[in-house]
């Protein structure tokens, strides 16, 4: 199963909603089950230099079907996935990625999220994926 553009954009929509609400400037990716880019929106005034993180968070939390932030606690020294981040050809390991599942829980896709503090990432990420 996959994520269908149409989902992509509603996800987005709600993540930039969320955006305005807090009062951040966002770069939001959605990619689907095969991690594969399906859609991406940079905010005006969003930093550059987040584009790549957001798209790089979506891939890393689809990669292992877990939160960003989660696999950030995993990858600390003497933890088991210590140094992880360079694999895959560099992996995000703080909040702002998640996974995107349908209504039988099933992982569908991803969202990555980068513009703000990790915090503020991690609940616009949130708002997004809670949309489907």
């Amino acid at each position: 199963m996959n994520i269908t553009l149409a989902d992509a954009e509603k996800i987005i929509l709600a993540a930039k909603e969320k955006s305005l609400e807090i009062n951040t400037k966002m770069n939001i990716a959605i990619v689907d089950s095969g991690a594969n880019l399906v859609a991406f929106s940079r905010m005006d005034g969003a930093w550059l230099g987040s584009l790549d993180i957001s798209i790089k968070k979506a891939k890393t939390a689809r990669f292992f079907d877990m939160s960003t932030g989660t696999i950030g606690e995993l990858s600390q020294p003497g933890r088991p996935l210590f140094n992880i981040e360079h694999s895959n050809n560099g992996l995000i390991t703080f909040p702002g990625g998640l996974p995107i599942k349908n209504e039988s829980g099933e992982v569908i896709g991803a969202i990555g999220v980068s513009g703000s503090t990790v915090e503020n990432d991690h609940i616009v990420a949130e708002a997004g994926a809670s949309k489907i």
